[in-house]
């Protein structure tokens, strides 16, 4: 796989400001003990399927964020036998003339239960660990950004909104927990009696309350990824083609509004698999010369879409946070055709951080404009890293 001599030229130009310079693995999935020292541009991890490439990234992932990107349950990521899994990684960030600052995260499994340190010490909160080291991924399963369900749209602002907004984290949480408690009290059949109806009004309350929050934090997001979208997907794609983004909300972002909803809602959301209304129906609605991009996109335009939408996501934590996020591609050879991978460099091109790439082809990853010292090629094998 070739690319653009100038999409490569503006690569090699960049410093990027946040670097991973270690990587220590212990049992996480199929890895059992790997250390890795990233070079500062490229990196390309090759293998078969099933060898731990992905996992390698969900690594990363997790010692920036404490999260994965591919299960909510943390249990899947300790390696079968093992009592505890971890990632621990050194990043240096860059600022101007500013002395480089190193810090190292790590994240751990035990016991079911995420455990983080910053250099040692217990962060103030979660949000506060998972927005130090920005990181963007990008895998199979967000090729469905443009046609699949909202929630996966959802989760993208809700990254945006984590940087842009800490404590939005903390709302989505409390709105989930109370809507989940009013679903309950309204199919018991309650709502009528007084007691009943004073915790419905009690848990509608805080649902209007984080909702509303929630609502705001996500509009805000939506506010500062649109223009991001429009640029990137406007260097990606066909340059004559216009696609606007507009956050649809499923709620208000004023809560006695969004109270006063809940309230009329009652005796139908009792007959609902789940609310009429609320942040939970939000959606990012995707249009190509005003036509909606799920209907009328082709399948290279989705494709097109999709990376413009990582880029996007990209350049707006960068704008917020500081700093380049580091970028993990999963996968990126598989059904690579001209037009995808013109798209593919095209969105390498635009990238500014450390990049760390999975491929089962690596002889197809051809980077001419890039030195030898600025990449770095890795073979997995069995879980093990070479």
């Amino acid at each position: 796989m070739s690319a653009p001599s100038d999409e490569l030229d503006e690569l090699e130009k960049r410093s990027p400001s946040l670097l991973l310079e270690r990587l220590h693995i212990r049992e996480f999935r199929n890895l059992g003990r790997v250390d890795v020292e990233p070079a500062p541009r490229i990196n390309v991890i090759a293998g078969n399927n099933g060898q731990g490439k992905t996992s390698l990234l969900e690594a990363i992932y997790f010692a920036a964020t404490s999260r994965s990107f591919r299960t909510h349950r943390l249990a899947e990521l300790v390696r079968h036998g093992a009592p505890i899994a971890s990632a621990r990684a050194r990043f240096v960030e860059r600022r101007d003339a500013l002395q480089p600052l190193a810090r190292e995260q790590t994240a751990a499994v035990e016991n079911k239960r995420c455990v983080v340190r910053i250099d040692g010490n217990r962060p103030p909160s979660l949000a506060s660990f998972a927005t130090r080291s920005p990181v963007v991924a990008f895998h199979a399963e967000e090729l469905a950004l443009s046609t699949g369900p909202a929630s996966a749209r959802r989760t993208l602002l809700d990254r945006l909104a984590l940087f842009m907004d800490p404590q939005s984290a903390d709302h989505r949480a409390r709105y989930a927990q109370a809507l989940r408690a009013r679903h309950e009290l309204l199919h018991r059949g309650g709502g009528a009696q007084a007691q009943a109806s004073a915790e419905l009004d009690a848990f509608e309350a805080l649902c209007a309350l984080h909702g509303a929050a929630l609502t705001r934090a996500r509009e805000a997001a939506v506010q500062a990824l649109a223009p991001e979208l429009t640029h990137a997907f406007a260097r990606i794609a066909a340059p004559n083609l216009t696609l606007a983004a507009r956050y649809a909300p499923g709620g208000s972002g004023d809560a006695e509004q969004a109270r006063e909803a809940l309230r009329e809602q009652r005796r139908r959301d009792a007959h609902r698999p789940s609310a009429g209304f609320g942040p939970h129906r939000d959606d990012l609605l995707l249009e190509l010369d005003g036509h909606p991009a799920r209907v009328v996109a082709s399948q290279g335009q989705h494709r097109a879409l999709t990376l413009a939408l990582k880029a996007a996501e990209t350049a707006a934590i960068a704008s917020v946070r500081g700093v380049e996020p580091i970028l993990l591609l999963d996968d990126v050879s598989s059904e690579l055709d001209p037009d995808r991978t013109a798209a593919l460099f095209m969105f390498l091109g635009m990238a500014r951080g450390q990049v760390f790439l999975t491929t089962t082809r690596r002889d197809l990853i051809v980077t001419p404009g890039v030195p030898s010292s600025e990449r770095r090629d890795f073979h997995v094998e069995g879980g093990a890293v070479g």
